[in-house]
């Protein structure tokens, strides 16, 4: 008997302790991040190492920066995000908000650029925001490739021009650059607006904000030009895709995709362990050559051939790199001037 009432409490035991090895083995990581080539490119290349380093499954929710920052605060009190993937803009609210915990232990060689206050954030790739072109047509129709934030303005590309709108980053640093081209800047935007409710809005087929809808528009023919990132750029053209980036003359603004553990009550270690993962240098390497992301470690050895279009060396030290104090301060404000004089 004393036997039997042994076993029955180790087979008792044994069953408590079942549902915890269960769930420990089911749990769950929400990663939310950008969707396109992008998700793609984490869904292949980092999550399925990741789930079996660390015995975790990773559900990736894709959405646009803002979509995603929009998300964090909606659930403010009860994030359901473990890691936020979106671009130093929406980044810098979420850190302001609270939305970020620290990360400790980043790369002691990250370029400056990438470290934010207090190592609540790190950036993982530097993009540039310039123009997109399709080389094949441009060449069909005897057109030189676009140089200049100015050429948005040439009627020649009537109703064939495409750029995000402006909660998006792509639109909202082309309209700070052509504000700062013309008198003005992140204080002082009125001649940017002014530029494309005048000059550029005749050129634009639509705003678009998704990136494959994007891709669609020139796949169609019906696009030709646009104002998009290296990132995006670089993706389409691995596709096959005529397509080539252009760094303005003007320069290129700089557009930091940065990533944060979010801060919560009995927030899982794995989620700084995912962010210092998209550091490693072999999944850098990925990125830049998949979809165009200058890296961040300054001790990376780029193979010359994945260098053709990222903005990396003198390049990446040309770019103009927006003041988001100023931007997220006035942004809900553009926003809303936006859609009352330019998207009509």
């Amino acid at each position: 008997m004393k036997t039997l009432r042994l076993l029955t409490a180790v087979s008792i035991a044994a069953l408590v302790a079942a549902p915890s090895v269960a769930s420990a083995q089911q749990k769950t990581l929400y990663v939310a991040g950008y969707g396109g080539s992008f998700e793609k490119t984490i869904r292949d290349e980092v999550i399925p190492a990741f789930e079996k380093e660390n015995g975790v499954k990773v559900e990736y929710v894709a959405g646009n920066s803002t979509d995603t920052l929009a998300k964090l605060q909606a659930q403010k009190g009860n994030q359901q995000i473990d890691v936020a993937i979106v671009d130093d803009g929406p980044m810098y609210q979420a850190i302001q908000l609270g939305f970020c915990g620290k990360l400790d232990g980043l790369p002691a060689d990250l370029y400056d650029t990438a470290r934010f206050k207090d190592d609540r954030a790190v950036a993982i790739g530097i993009v540039a925001t310039g123009l997109m072109y399709n080389t094949k047509v441009f060449k069909e129709k005897g057109w030189a490739p676009p140089t200049s934030w100015n050429d948005l303005k040439d009627a020649k590309y009537a109703k064939q021009l495409v750029i995000p709108p402006i909660n998006n980053t792509y639109g909202l640093e082309a309209l700070v650059m052509l504000s700062k081209m013309n008198g003005g800047g992140e204080t002082n935007v009125d001649s940017g607006f002014k530029i494309f409710k005048e000059q550029i809005n005749p050129n634009v087929l639509a705003y678009e904000p998704s990136p494959g809808k994007m891709t669609e528009l020139f796949q169609s023919g019906q696009a030709v030009i646009a104002v998009w990132g290296t990132g995006r750029v670089q993706s389409f053209a691995n596709t096959g895709f005529p397509v080539d980036f252009v760094y303005p003359k003007e320069g290129a603004a700089t557009l930091l995709t940065t990533a944060c553990p979010i801060a919560k009550p009995n927030a899982s270690p794995l989620a700084a362990s995912f962010v210092k993962m998209l550091l490693d240098p072999k999944i850098q390497l990925v990125m830049l050559k998949d979809y165009g992301y200058g890296p961040v470690l300054k001790s990376l050895v780029i193979p010359p051939e994945l260098g053709k279009m990222a903005p990396i060396g003198e390049r990446a030290a040309k770019l103009y790199n927006p003041d988001w104090t100023v931007i997220n301060e006035k942004r809900e404000e553009w926003t809303k001037r936006w859609n009352r004089e330019v998207e009509r």
